[in-house]
């Protein structure tokens, strides 16, 4: 599968990397095997502390050199006799090394050289551990096939390579630095916080700690996709009107003008989980992974995508006048393929590439060189579809060689058919004059898929699927998914059964993992140690943040990145193992009906995100006349214990672009700051205070820079 993307982000295409290896295990035949009840689901049997693994017992290096960029050090790359699985190891010089390593996954197999080419200062892997005292330890998680078609054991993606790794690593740091064990730490989000846990709870004695990050739930796929594509489908042209009452300043009713489809639709997702206030990015989310999920899902369970249409209890045959102007079937012949490199040429808009997803031409088409560039990744039709809203559908081939194949569409454009993950072989087979079907019928009933997959009582979000009595109100499939993807990818289900200690950091503002998903599992945690939690595990959340983990996030004005939290967290966490030094404590928090809530003081709040609060002429929302000028006073506070403010910086006038900062004091714990803007020209502008802390003050470093934000609205007339 091929990607061009900055290493260890959860863009998109990392995402649809885990989603097609996960669907690739349905596809191979695991799905009978691991379900054999609807929760499909018991842990793994666990390796012994001392046992080595013989399907690596022979590692081998081929580079072993020194190098002087992005610091000094000695990069070892290998991997085991036998197999496909590879290795990348990252050590400092001896007087910077202190005893640990730290070892990323990413969310599927990948590539065991990501690290060397960081898309920011912040996001450099190798130096932020080397300013940690450690080594970096990154694989390829033995490679594609480990995840995906073909593969035999999904416990070596899952979590035997990196162990096979960590524990060789450990052999080659004692060879360099003499001493003891290294202490090993684990970190890795999205389908990379499935594979450390996994790893945690599956194997003893090859790491001491962990930190994932942006975990779901093990019935997070395909459900938190499929009800959040029922309501984009149902609020396209009510979001504008959803975001501003949501917005500061705003009414506070998302519901306001909503009519009973709609309005039911916003309770529903809501309800599941997905953070309202995230709806801001309506606009260009898309479906995100279920571009993967959707062949894996149509595998697993055939039946369903003709049921919705024709049984009782399914949207589709109850309320098909919800489809009228949403559903396409359109017939047409292919008046020509088109190549990447066409695609490339004409400026094609593109969701998906051969498997992978892209985020625009710059990075996707463009990109691909040789054989790639001729792979077929779109299709123009002899007569253009009628326009709907379209999230994706199939392309039925009725004639010529590719006969009976359904490929995957992302997008159409007038009459171009852009295709999502396809096989390249069977795209190539496409021709002017095939017949074909274009068809979003399935995308359409995969909307309401989790109505039809309803778990166990803990899964309290699912309760608005339960009558009184406790049963579904619709009928149900013949098993849950959610579970077999997720053991899929870890190995296991995550029970909270793991040695050692975890830090697990989630986002406020997640549209894939929900918030929830990290109190289901430290709820299973709980049932696990006990008493003794808190000797093992925090939850820290981090507000208005996303689910990727790039320094530059999609609106800045909106969001702050986790990598900061990420960095403070391997840290603490190493203090905690080695000198047992506890860390802050978890966020505090309470579940209400499918959202998380937080304290609104960090005394209260806890974690070790600073609290930022914003008010525009003393309120949320200040209304002027142009040529006036706004008064914006706000604060930031530090949570005890977690250090002190060292920037406060503006985005007056809601560009996303913090041109303006305000002197902090050093050493802060807490700090209010006073700045003055005019606002010549009528219209609504959002300012932003962001607010900046650092355990140690230190206003240099790009690491462990913790941020949080808060804005207000300026309406100016």
């Amino acid at each position: 599968m091929m990607t061009n993307t900055p290493p260890h982000r959860l863009t998109a295409v990392r995402t649809a990397a885990l989603l097609a290896s996960c669907a690739a295990a349905l596809l191979a035949g695991k799905l009978a095997a691991q379900s054999g009840s609807p929760a499909a689901a018991g842990p793994a049997p666990t390796q012994a502390a001392s046992a080595e693994d013989a399907t690596f017992a022979q590692p081998y290096i081929d580079i072993d050199e020194w190098r002087d960029a992005p610091v000094r050090h000695r990069y070892v790359h290998g991997g085991f006799k036998g197999t496909d699985t590879r290795f990348s190891f990252y050590f400092p010089t001896k007087d910077k090394y202190q005893g640990r390593f730290f070892q990323h996954f990413t969310p599927a197999p990948d590539n065991e050289n990501l690290a060397q080419h960081p898309a920011s200062p912040a996001e450099d892997q190798i130096s932020f551990s080397v300013a940690s005292g450690a080594y970096f330890v990154e694989t390829n998680g033995g490679g594609p096939a480990s995840g995906g078609f073909g593969s035999k054991d999904p416990t070596i993606g899952a979590y035997r390579a990196n162990a096979a790794a960590a524990r060789y690593s450990r052999v080659v740091a004692q060879q360099m630095y003499g001493g003891k064990r290294p202490y090993g730490y684990a970190y890795g989000g999205s389908g990379g916080a499935y594979r450390t846990v996994g790893s945690m709870e599956n194997t003893r004695g090859v790491w001491d700690g962990a930190v994932p990050y942006v975990l779901g739930s093990s019935m997070a796929i395909p459900n938190s996709f499929t009800v959040r594509m029922h309501a984009m489908r149902l609020l396209d042209k009510k979001f504008p009107q959803i975001v501003d009452a949501l917005e500061p300043g705003g009414s506070g009713d998302p519901y306001a003008g909503l009519n009973e489809e709609e309005a039911s639709a916003l309770r529903e997702v809501t309800r599941m989980g997905f953070p309202p206030q995230s709806w801001f990015g309506w606009k260009t989310m898309g479906i995100h992974g279920f571009a993967a999920l959707y062949g894996g899902v149509v595998m697993a369970d055939p039946g369903y995508f003709t049921d919705f249409w024709t049984k009782p209890g399914y949207y589709g045959f109850d309320h098909p006048e919800s489809f009228v102007g949403y559903r396409l079937q359109h017939k047409s012949t292919i008046a020509a393929p088109i190549t990447a490199r066409e695609a490339a040429q004409r400026k094609l808009p593109v969701g998906i590439v051969n498997g992978t997803a892209k985020g625009n031409v710059d990075d996707s088409y463009a990109a691909l060189q040789g054989k790639a560039a001729e792979n077929i990744v779109a299709v123009r039709l002899a007569s253009a579809p009628p326009a709907v809203q379209f999230l994706g559908g199939d392309l039925i081939v009725n004639s010529g060689a590719a006969k009976g194949a359904r490929l995957t569409v992302s997008r159409i454009e007038g009459d171009v058919a852009i295709l999502g993950i396809v096989d390249p072989a069977i795209a190539a087979k496409l021709a002017a004059g095939d017949e074909v079907d274009l068809d979003n019928s399935n995308f359409l009933a995969a909307q309401t898929y989790h109505r039809h997959q309803v778990p166990e009582p803990e899964f309290k979000v699912w309760d608005q699927f339960r009558g009184p009595d406790g049963k579904p109100l619709y009928p149900q499939r013949p098993m849950l998914l959610g579970p077999i993807f997720t053991k899929a990818t870890a190995g296991s289900v995550p029970e909270g059964n793991f040695e050692g200690k975890m830090i697990l950091v989630e986002s406020l503002w997640d549209r894939e993992a929900y918030p929830w998903s990290a109190d289901w599992y430290r709820a299973r945690v709980v049932k696990h140690f006990g008493a003794a939690a808190d000797d093992h595990f925090r939850l820290w959340y981090t507000d208005h943040a996303l689910h990727g983990d790039a320094e530059t996030q999609e609106d800045a004005n909106h969001t702050i990145s986790y990598v900061p939290v990420l960095n403070q967290a391997l840290r603490d966490l190493a203090r905690w193992v080695e000198k047992g030094v506890a860390p802050p404590a978890s966020t505090s928090y309470r579940y209400d009906d499918g959202q998380i809530r937080i304290p609104a003081t960090a005394a209260e709040r806890r974690g070790i995100q600073p609290v930022v609060t914003l008010k525009a002429n003393g309120a949320a929302r200040a209304d002027i006349a142009a040529g006036q000028t706004v008064t914006f006073t706000g604060t930031i506070d530090v949570p005890p214990g977690t250090g002190t403010v060292i920037a406060a910086q503006w985005d007056l006038e809601g560009t996303g672009t913090f041109s303006e900062s305000s002197p902090i004091k050093p050493g802060a714990k807490s700090a209010t700051v006073t700045i003055t803007h005019r606002f010549d020209k009528p219209g609504t502008y959002f300012t932003a205070l962001r607010g900046i802390s650092q355990r140690d003050g230190d206003t240099a470093t790009p690491f462990a820079r913790i941020q949080n934000l808060d804005r207000v609205r300026v309406v100016v007339k």
